[in-house]
Formats: C-alpha cells, sequence, structure tokens
C-alpha cells in the first residue's frame, strides 16, 4: 500500500493530482484490455499457452510476441495494482 500525503489548501490542485493518478489508472486499464485480446487470439489460434508446449510448434516470432505480451500483462498488472492502492491523505 502507498499513502500519499498532500499538503495544500487548494481544493484544485487536490483535485488534478488525484486526477492525474485516475487518468493512468485508466490508460492502464485499456492497455491491459489489448493485452489480453491480443493474448486472448494466441489462445484461440494455438489454444491453453505454455512455453514449453509451443516451442518448436510454431513460429518463433510468434512465440517471442507471446512471450512479450505475457511479460507486458504482468508488468501492467503490477503497475496498476500499485496505483489502486494508493490512500489519499489530504492536510
Amino acid at each position: 500500500m502507498t499513502r500519499l500525503i498532500i499538503e495544500t489548501d487548494d481544493k484544485w490542485t487536490r483535485e488534478k493530482i488525484r486526477l492525474a493518478i485516475d487518468t493512468e489508472i485508466y490508460l492502464l486499464k485499456k492497455a491491459l484490455d489489448k493485452v489480453k485480446e491480443k493474448i486472448k487470439e494466441f489462445e484461440i489460434k494455438y489454444g491453453e499457452l505454455d512455453r514449453e508446449s509451443l516451442y518448436g510448434k510454431i513460429d518463433d516470432m510468434e512465440l517471442i510476441e507471446w512471450e512479450g505480451e505475457t511479460e507486458t500483462l504482468q508488468r501492467i498488472q503490477k503497475r496498476l495494482k500499485s496505483l489502486e492502492e494508493i490512500v489519499f491523505e489530504y492536510r
């Protein structure tokens, strides 16, 4: 969990800080949806995916692309979780 302490008398500033984080959360969710869709396309094409079962059975570039998408998925999920857990404290 992250606690973000904002010390300001300006309501506009507080709202802008919150909006910036909310906007980043929104963008990460959109990116997450796109990555999940790409992974779903691979699953439709090749079935349940894991590196060992795919190695040597599909084009190397497709395997690299799938691995990249799964890594991207994990990275986005971690960043999204981090932002969603922020607790705002105003002083």
